[in-house]
């Protein structure tokens, strides 16, 4: 192989499998060998699957056979601690769950296990899912493999390290408000939050909030994410969101643009957006330019006045507060610190919320008017690169804001249900991976991923591996 097996992507390994190069249990012994040796230095993955070589037996005695099940067969995985595997530890971050095992598979876990995937283990999140950065009172932060002492992001911060440092080709994580876009930027990895109602949420904790939440796919390629949100895509007749819609073919990734009609903003009503992401978003442009595209700097400042971070806030502290009220009852000591800040938060009142949906379908509206003109919006992930742990305050260009201002890009595309990507496309002075985010329009992955993969192939001549 040309790469070392814990840094080849999904399609390499899948190849050399397929051709008898190498088989699934040198491959899941490879990455397990590398957890072993990587791991303690990052804390990405909380909980290891115990049958992980047996699976991995199983399938090569399968491919031997000639019953090869397509490209993820053999293939190692992990999965969020807030997504539920059967009979394995799932705490969703969190002491009140610290036992808790599931008697039952997660549709997207099942879809994966289906095609021959096996599942190595559980990555970090912050508790409940519900941070920008993760770490929690059981496990403790995750290391960002670029440079320890930053955030990997959140909440899926956890499975971001994991795929980034070669401990997991391919992972799932979730998204309510940037929590698989800001990490695989931070982590210089590829993650996809497709359409609102495409891949089901069973199966996905918490249940609340659900016509904002998304789960999706996270890899090192925009292919090898493609190859899993076509095995994740689908209603499962279980989760009232998801849509019964045609997969699309996604089998044109690697061909030409067509000549698409990008929009980009560099910062607009963003701001603070880091001078370096902005400069990366502006490449990002000229090269979309340069490939054929009629593309476009557009002005998104009427966001302003309806601001999404505000609007999410609304929800979070009032339905979010209702659901979990009866589940933490009493046990508020056993809560992280970021937790119990939250339940102290004020609940809105019903004017708020009924403000809070009126502004949502405005948000909708806007991001509808865009895409009758518009194919693509290009836009930074986030508005900074990784920043300490625990930080409550961040400076952007001099200036100090939230923490939280890290998701103030991706919060919009969640309550509107976009469908978006997140790829790596530069990196800092500091060596620290930036990325770009595309969105389209519901249901148009296939352009989206078509133009990550675009792009893709410009940056892969600068692309690294994290030195750790």
């Amino acid at each position: 192989m040309i790469n070392e097996i814990h840094y080849s992507d999904l399609t390499e390994i899948s190849q050399n499998i397929l051709s008898k190069n190498i088989s699934p249990v040198e491959v899941v012994q490879a990455h397990l060998d590398r957890i072993d040796k990587i791991n303690p230095k990052l804390n990405a993955i909380v909980t290891l699957a115990d049958d992980a070589m047996q699976k991995a037996q199983d399938a090569e005695r399968a491919i031997m056979n000639g019953e090869w099940r397509g490209p993820l067969h053999g293939i190692p995985f992990t999965i969020k601690d807030c997504i539920d595997v059967e009979g394995m530890l799932t705490t969703r971050g969190s002491r009140i769950f610290s036992n808790h095992i599931p008697n039952k598979n997660a549709t997207t876990v099942q879809r994966l296990l289906d095609a021959g995937g096996i599942i190595i283990g559980h990555t970090n999140m912050p508790e409940f899912a519900l941070w920008w950065e993760t770490g929690n009172d059981i496990f403790g932060f995750t290391e960002n493999p670029w440079l320890i002492g930053r955030t990997a992001g959140g909440s899926s911060g956890g499975e971001a390290a994991a795929i980034s440092s070669g401990l997991s080709p391919l992972g799932v994580g979730s998204d309510v408000g940037g929590s698989i876009r800001q990490p695989a930027s931070f982590c210089g990895i590829v993650g996809l939050k497709a359409t609102h109602g495409r891949i089901p949420l069973t199966g996905h904790f918490p249940e609340t909030l659900l016509r904002f939440m998304h789960v999706g796919p996270m890899a090192r390629t925009v292919l090898d994410t493609a190859i899993a949100f076509k095995i994740l895509a689908g209603p499962d007749r279980i989760d009232h969101y998801s849509v019964p819609v045609a997969i699309p073919d996604l089998s044109n990734l690697s061909k030409p643009l067509p000549k698409l009609r990008i929009a980009w903003c560099a910062e607009g009503p963003f701001a603070p957006v880091s001078n370096d992401i902005q400069s990366t978003v502006i490449k990002a442009a000229k090269t979309l330019d340069s490939l054929g595209c009629e593309v476009e700097e557009v002005s998104l400042n009427e966001w302003v006045e309806r601001q999404p971070q505000d609007i999410s806030v609304s929800f979070f502290t009032g339905e979010g507060t209702y659901y979990f009220d009866p589940i933490i009852k009493d046990k508020t000591h056993m809560l992280a610190p970021s937790m119990q800040k939250r339940i102290r938060q004020s609940k809105p009142t019903p004017d708020e919320i009924y403000k809070s949906v009126q502004d949502t379908e405005w948000i909708r509206e806007k991001v509808m008017d865009l895409f009758r003109n518009y194919d693509i919006l290009l836009l930074p992930t986030s508005t900074t690169t990784p920043f300490t742990h625990d930080s409550s305050t961040i400076e952007i260009n001099g200036k100090k804001v939230s923490g939280r201002n890290s998701l103030r890009i991706t919060v919009p595309f969640d309550l509107t249900g976009s469908p978006a990507v997140s790829i790596p496309f530069a990196y800092n002075s500091e060596g620290l991976p930036i990325g770009i985010q595309l969105i389209g329009r519901h249901f148009d992955e296939e352009t989206v991923l078509h133009t990550a993969s675009a792009l893709e192939k410009v940056y892969m001549s600068e692309a690294r591996n994290p030195d750790i």
